[in-house]
C-alpha cells in the first residue's frame, strides 16, 4: 500500500521511523454531471473572478478571507516557519483506557508501518506495550497543514491510528432528544430484550453495500443494452406505529422467522415470545372471555332444548285429546248401538204377538 505521510512517533525518547498508510477505502460509485440535451461532459473551469480567465494550479495560492472580505495571502513559506514540533512527528502524550475515548470523535483510520529494519524493534515495544496495558496512546501530529488529534491502538500485529476530533469540534446535542416526558413501560422493555436476543450477533465480515451492488447492476444492464426493470417496492414501515407492543411482538416473530426458528405457516402457531407482565393480563381477560363464551354456550343450548322440548309436549297434549275424543265417539256408538237393539226387539215380540193372533 501507498503510504501518504513519514515520519516518526515520539515515544518519550524513543523515535520509531513508521510510514502512514490508509486503512479504509471508498468504494461509492461516482457519477459524472452531463448536458442532458447532447451528453456531453460539465466540466468545471478555475477562473479569476478579476479577469475572468482562466488558471491553471500552479497559479492557485492560499488566502483567508477577513471579516470585510480582504484577502490575507497566506504562502506554504509562511506555515513551514510555525513552531509545530508535530510536523514530521506522531507525539504521544498519554496512554488512557479505551472507553475514555468518545466515539463521537472518531475520523479517519490509518495504519502505522515501521519505516525500515532499524524501526522494527521499537515498533515492536510499543505494539506490546499496548497489548499487555489493554489501553490506548493519544497523540498529536500534523497532516495536510493542520495540527490533529489522533489515538492509537493495536489490529492483529499492526499499530492503527484513528483520526480524533478535538473535543471542541464535537457539538452537544441541544434540542435533539425527544420533548416532553416519554415513559417506557416493563412490557415494552420486556419485548425490545426479546427482539434484541432474538436478532442476536452478526459476522461484520457478512455485511456489504446492497445499494452499490444494485447501482452495479442497473449500470452494466444498460450499457449492453438491457431493459431495467424497476424494482419492487416493499413496505420500508415508515408509517406511525400505532400500537408499539404489537409491532415489537411483530417484529420478534419476523426475525425469528428470517432465522428459521418459527415453526411453518401452514401450522398457524406463532412464534414465541418471552412472557412479560403485559401478557398475564391478557391471558386473565382471555379466560374470563372464555369463561363468558361458555356461559353463552350453555344459555343457548338449554333455550334451544327448551324450544324443542316444548313442541313435543304440545303434541302428546293434543294426541291425548284426540285420544279422548276418540273414545267418546266409541262409547256413544255404542248406546246407540244398544238402544237400536231393544227397540227392536220390542219391533219383533208384537208382531210375533200379531201372528199368533
Amino acid at each position: 500500500m501507498r503510504s501518504i505521510w513519514n515520519g516518526a512517533i515520539s515515544f518519550g525518547l524513543v523515535s520509531i521511523p513508521i510510514k502512514l498508510v490508509n486503512a479504509t477505502e471508498n468504494h461509492s460509485i461516482h457519477f459524472r454531471q452531463i448536458h442532458l440535451a447532447d451528453g456531453g461532459r460539465i466540466r468545471y473551469r478555475k477562473v479569476c473572478e478579476l479577469d475572468e480567465e482562466e488558471v491553471s494550479g500552479g497559479e492557485i495560492g492560499k488566502a483567508y478571507e477577513d471579516a470585510d472580505g480582504t484577502m490575507i495571502p497566506i504562502t506554504d513559506e509562511d506555515l513551514a516557519q510555525l513552531p509545530l514540533p508535530t510536523a514530521k512527528t506522531i507525539e504521544i502524550v498519554a496512554f488512557v483506557p479505551a472507553d475514555r475515548i468518545d466515539p463521537l470523535q472518531m475520523d479517519a483510520a490509518y495504519y502505522l508501518s515501521a519505516n525500515g529494519v532499524p524501526a522494527a524493534k521499537p515498533y515492536t515495544l510499543l505494539r506490546e506495550a499496548l497489548k499487555r496495558s489493554n489501553k490506548v496512546a493519544v497523540a498529536k501530529y500534523a497532516l495536510r497543514g493542520r495540527e490533529r488529534l489522533g489515538m492509537l491502538r493495536v489490529v492483529d500485529d499492526v499499530i492503527a491510528m484513528h483520526g480524533l476530533l478535538w473535543p471542541d469540534e464535537i457539538r452537544a446535542p441541544e434540542g435533539v432528544a425527544p420533548d416532553g416526558d416519554v415513559t417506557v413501560r416493563d412490557a415494552e422493555l420486556d419485548l425490545a430484550d426479546a427482539l434484541m436476543d432474538t436478532l442476536g450477533e452478526v459476522d461484520m465480515d457478512s455485511l456489504h453495500d446492497d445499494y452499490r451492488e444494485a447501482v452495479e447492476e442497473l449500470i452494466a444492464a444498460k450499457a449492453s443494452g438491457e431493459t431495467v426493470r424497476p424494482a419492487e417496492s416493499g413496505d420500508a414501515g415508515g408509517g406511525k406505529v400505532i400500537d408499539l407492543i404489537a409491532a415489537l411482538e411483530n417484529s420478534v416473530q419476523a426475525a425469528k422467522k428470517s432465522r428459521g426458528e418459527a415453526g411453518d405457516e401452514g401450522d398457524g402457531e406463532m412464534a414465541d415470545v418471552h412472557p412479560i407482565k403485559k401478557t398475564s393480563g391478557k391471558s386473565s381477560a382471555s379466560g374470563k372471555s372464555s369463561a363468558r363464551t361458555t356461559k353463552k354456550s350453555s344459555a343457548s343450548a338449554k333455550k334451544s332444548t327448551s324450544s324443542k322440548s316444548t313442541p313435543k309436549s304440545t303434541g302428546a297434549k293434543k294426541s291425548t285429546s284426540t285420544t279422548k275424543k276418540a273414545t267418546a265417539k266409541k262409547t256413544a256408538t255404542k248406546k246407540q248401538t244398544s238402544s237400536s237393539g231393544g227397540s227392536g226387539t220390542k219391533k219383533t215380540a208384537s208382531s210375533r204377538k200379531r201372528t199368533s193372533a
